[in-house]
């Protein structure tokens, strides 16, 4: 991709990847290396040459499970692999005992008792990627079922710390966290505790947030730690909905958050998409079956469209991009009525589409009304400062009202957001009266938003590598320098890579005596 000179090559470089004999020669590879990187006992290191690391080898085991089941690579058909991933599982149930042992030794000496919660995080890991490896005893006839051919035997002591942990479960699973619960609801329902599995779930969805636009999601704190990633976390729930529940609307919802997140911000690491490319392709309807061109009409539906206006849409739809659908379309100014201003559109498919119009047109800067409709809403405001004896004063400028050269101006700008974004670009035009009084450019950090501020010489710059939903007040100081009849613009903000989401302030007009 990153050798790509246009989208058309990236394109071509991606169908590389879709041809099979190299697909087959590949997985064949990574699982050698795998092979040759596993250490003795079993376990990974995080990078060749490193010591064993619990996390990272549970994590391995964790996403061979998810080929098996996926049916993407049988395990159990060649020898090499089949010992390999064995050797990973039992390298994990060795590290159990050892926590268990832990566990028992605190307990001997009066610092520790059995029935307290001893159900962290790691523990919490270990049941879930066990049940990729165990007999299936979900009471889910179809969901989440897994071939008995690669289960492997809870041998020796290791039964035993099974079942107490598996036992902590019904009692200590409530308030472990969004991630952490999604996992014991499906190690639990895996091993045929479905009465606490189920009330997991009803849990879960009791809490969840829902949004005609967004779907369904949590909110919760994120941070660093592996157990609180959203992506992951998000991929992980919609495997229990679809395992668990059988819920096919929260499954569909649950990936509409996913992709919507994927359309503003990226997925920072290959292990979130990797996640999330498993909780797409494991669960519900395949969306990529459902390819039915979508019913688009000007005007009123019922009434007859003129052939100008359906006819170059319908030329597109025919020759849409194979695999996504992807088409544009694009009307010239003298080709354009006011029957267009509405647009109606029908999705005959049972999965969601993506799409945009823009209307585009010149205006007078001052004349420009504000544009609400959008998930980025921005208000401007201009305030006089004054000095008095407490200090400055802010007096907003109303239309119309006439400022003096040498007065200090304070620009405001309030931005809200419904959503997380990321690579934000916004830009505050200015008067050509106003001189900006902070002139060099530089990294800004106010109410935990970090942002780049870059002063030109007719208007000022914002660029947000992270953008958090809320609301966010930028304020920067101008002097007014000449006299006169000015338009002082208007501001605007793009998300750099989803150019759909866009809004602009309204324009002012300013008077300097």
């Amino acid at each position: 991709m990153l050798q790509a000179q246009s989208e058309e090559q990236q394109k071509q470089n991606i169908a590389l990847l879709f041809d099979l004999n190299r697909m087959a020669y590949e997985q064949e590879a990574a699982l050698k290396k795998l092979q040759d990187r596993q250490m003795a006992n079993g376990g990974w290191g995080w990078f060749p040459g490193d010591r064993d690391n619990w996390y990272i080898t549970q994590y391995m085991a964790e996403g061979l499970g998810h080929l098996q089941r996926l049916g993407v690579q049988d395990l159990t058909s060649n020898e090499a692999s089949r010992q390999m991933v064995e050797k990973a599982v039992r390298y994990c149930d060795d590290r159990m005992v050892e926590q268990y042992e832990r566990l028992e030794y605190l307990v001997k000496k009066g610092e520790a008792k059995w029935e307290d919660d001893h159900l962290d995080y790691m523990a919490t890991h270990y049941l879930y990627m066990r049940s990729f490896f165990m007999e299936n005893k979900s009471a889910q006839t179809g969901q989440g079922n897994f071939s008995t051919k690669q289960a492997i035997a809870l041998e020796g002591k290791i039964a035993t710390v099974h079942a107490y942990f598996l036992g902590q479960v019904d009692k200590y699973w409530l308030n472990k966290g969004i991630y952490t619960e999604g996992m014991l609801a499906l190690a639990a329902d895996r091993n045929g505790k479905t009465a606490t599995a189920q009330k997991i779930v009803k849990s879960l969805k009791e809490r969840s947030l829902n949004n005609e636009e967004l779907g369904m999601y949590w909110k919760y704190p994120t941070g660093w730690w592996w157990y609180q990633a959203p992506i992951e976390s998000q991929a992980l729930l919609i495997e229990v909905f679809n395992d668990i529940a059988n819920d096919k609307q929260a499954v569909d919802d649950l990936k509409v958050w996913l992709l919507k997140n994927k359309q503003t911000t990226h997925w920072k690491t290959t292990k979130a998409t990797a996640s999330a490319v498993y909780a797409l392709l494991s669960s519900g309807d395949n969306w990529l079956l459902d390819d039915q061109p979508l019913v688009i009409n000007f005007g009123s539906p019922t009434a007859p469209q003129p052939i100008a206006w359906v006819k170059p849409i319908q030329d597109a739809q025919k020759g849409a991009e194979a695999g996504t659908g992807y088409f544009k379309v694009r009307y010239d100014g003298k080709d354009v009525t006011a029957g267009m201003a509405n647009l109606t559109v029908s999705n005959p498919n049972k999965v969601v589409a993506w799409g945009a119009m823009y209307w585009q047109y010149f205006e007078q800067l001052d004349k420009i009304k504000t544009f609400e409709e959008t998930p980025l809403t921005i208000k401007k405001q201009l305030f006089l400062v004054e000095n008095s004896a407490t200090g400055e004063v802010l007096k907003p400028i109303a239309e119309g009202a006439k400022l003096k050269v040498g007065d200090k101006v304070k620009v405001r700008i309030e931005l809200r957001v419904d959503r997380d974004m990321e690579y934000v670009h916004m830009k505050d035009m200015r008067a050509s009266s106003f001189e900006p009084m902070n002139v060099l450019s530089s990294y800004k950090w106010q109410g935990g938003l970090g942002y780049y501020e870059s002063t030109r010489d007719a208007a000022t710059n914002f660029f947000f590598s992270w953008l958090p939903k809320g609301t966010h007040v930028f304020e920067y100081p101008l002097r007014v320098t000449y006299n006169g009849d000015f338009s002082n613009g208007i501001t605007t903000i793009q998300c750099m890579y989803a150019p759909e989401f866009t809004s602009h302030s309204a324009g002012i007009r300013v008077k300097v005596d």
